[in-house]
């Protein structure tokens, strides 16, 4: 039998709209996004359907307002009898994946993103961090850049997306002279990311800390289908390894390139990616050209799975 992973996308795949048409097509759906107007005391499923993109564009909105439109795409692919052999989350997705694979129960889960989001706000004043894109680096460059960049404040790599591109993050003066040194050193392009803080570097450190009390507050079970975690790029099937993972993604790279080369090792064939706009799509066929993913967020979306 063919093996299947469904791949849930992080922050930076919002757009007012997402899951409107789920919502309206999709009890099961449906109930997600009650649930999640239900625990934060607000309608996020209006700010999902209707925007405004400012708001949405707020750390503390874009986290849970992603969780809740993947797990409302997961819920109704549940119910039309679909079920993953393995999971994957790209930075916040790596919650709506563990709400997947049963580990953590939404309503936990969506109060826990947003104080996420707001705990990685307050960590760095605006202004003070950045991220960039780094397309097509020449290989093994990366860590020399980061070592000149840095002249005594924080850049290091946040994101290892696929061989063509990486995202980098920390102090902005920093960032800025990576990303020249990348240009210089042969990258494609260097490309500033308009992102309101520098995500998945050590300046997360003080939101990792405030996190870890929502963390060990949350109960945690064991997965019902195993999950390749962002901090190892590691199969894990445990709840107190879930519980780790998302402490330690905070101040750490997003290993995505390893986790999908690893679920390729274990022989996924088949590949869904759940939730809003299809970023995980083009990053797989970037990894390897011979995989196909198919996308779930939309009631016109079709899955077909063998």
């Amino acid at each position: 039998m063919p093996k299947t992973a469904f791949l849930f996308p992080g922050q930076g795949s919002q757009f007012a709209g997402m899951g409107k048409t789920l919502y309206e097509t999709s009890e099961a759906a449906r109930a997600v996004f009650d649930a999640a107007d239900a625990a934060l005391g607000f309608p996020l499923s209006q700010l999902c359907f209707s925007g405004p993109e400012e708001e949405l564009k707020k750390t503390e909105n874009t986290q849970p307002a992603l969780l809740t439109v993947s797990v409302a795409a997961y819920a109704a692919l549940a119910s039309q009898g679909h079920r993953p052999d393995f999971v994957a989350g790209h930075s916040l997705g790596e919650y709506s994946a563990l709400v997947a694979a049963g580990a953590l129960p939404f309503g936990d889960a969506v109060r826990i993103v947003r104080k996420r989001g707001q705990y990685m706000q307050a960590a760095v004043p605006q202004g003070v961090g950045a991220m960039a894109a780094l397309l097509k680096l020449p290989e093994g460059k990366l860590d020399e850049i980061l070592t000149a960049a840095a002249e005594g404040e924080v850049v290091t790599a946040a994101n290892l997306n696929s061989p063509d591109q990486i995202v980098i993050a920390g102090h902005a003066g920093a960032v800025a002279r990576a990303m020249d040194l990348a240009k210089a050193a042969g990258a494609k392009r260097a490309i500033a990311l308009p992102v309101s803080a520098p995500f998945h570097c050590p300046l997360m450190r003080p939101a990792q800390e405030q996190l870890r009390a929502d963390l060990d507050a949350a109960l945690f079970a064991e997965l019902q289908m195993p999950l390749v975690n962002n901090w190892q790029a590691k199969l894990i099937s445990t709840g107190s390894e879930a519980r780790e993972g998302l402490y330690q993604q905070v101040p750490n790279p997003v290993r995505w390139v390893e986790s999908m080369r690893l679920l390729i090792a274990e022989g996924v064939t088949q590949w869904v990616e759940v939730g809003a706009g299809a970023v995980l799509t083009g990053l797989l066929r970037n990894i390897d050209s011979g995989q196909s993913c198919q996308k779930f967020g939309e009631a016109s979306d079709a899955v077909h799975l063998s």
